[in-house]
């Protein structure tokens, strides 16, 4: 059964899908001005930075950080001719692939990660009191449940 939307919601909506995109480029100009990476360059980066081998298929960065294999290959390839990370044959599987943060790779990520923390903060933390916090908390839980997102490792969740 399909309820109207009210005038109120369709603000909210609106109000809500606005601040999340203008957010999301916000912080994408900073990441690149900053730390001279893409936010997806940074997604792929810190999931390979968290993984105590510092290397993962390509596979598992797609489930990481929710995209699909293809998406995730043209990401590596780009990243690759700019040396921030490498392709690596797996041992155990003849047709496998590893992809190895490089020191360059390191080194881009820990300069994003400091800069992320600061901007996340300004732009998001610094402007809500810690009632609008907790209900927003409450809010992204509820919304989750019912959509029921894959099952990601929140420390690969980018800032």
């Amino acid at each position: 059964m399909t309820t109207e939307t009210t005038q109120h919601e369709k603000e909210l909506w609106r109000s809500f899908y606005i601040m999340r995109r203008q957010l999301e480029l916000t912080l994408e100009r900073r990441l690149q001005a900053d730390a001279g990476i893409s936010t997806a360059d940074y997604e792929i980066l810190i999931a390979l930075f968290n993984d105590p081998s510092k290397q993962l298929r390509a596979g598992q960065i797609g489930d990481l950080i929710g995209w699909e294999k293809s998406r995730v290959s043209h990401q590596i390839t780009r990243m690759e001719q700019r040396e921030l990370v490498k392709r690596q044959e797996c041992g155990d599987d003849a047709r496998g692939v590893w992809v190895v943060l490089t020191e360059d790779g390191s080194r881009a990520v820990l300069n994003a990660e400091r800069d992320r923390r600061d901007a996340v903060r300004q732009y998001f933390f610094d402007v809500l009191d810690d009632d609008e916090k907790s209900v927003l908390l409450r809010i992204s839980h509820k919304v989750l449940d019912t959509i029921a997102p894959p099952i990601c490792d929140e420390v690969n969740a980018p800032a």
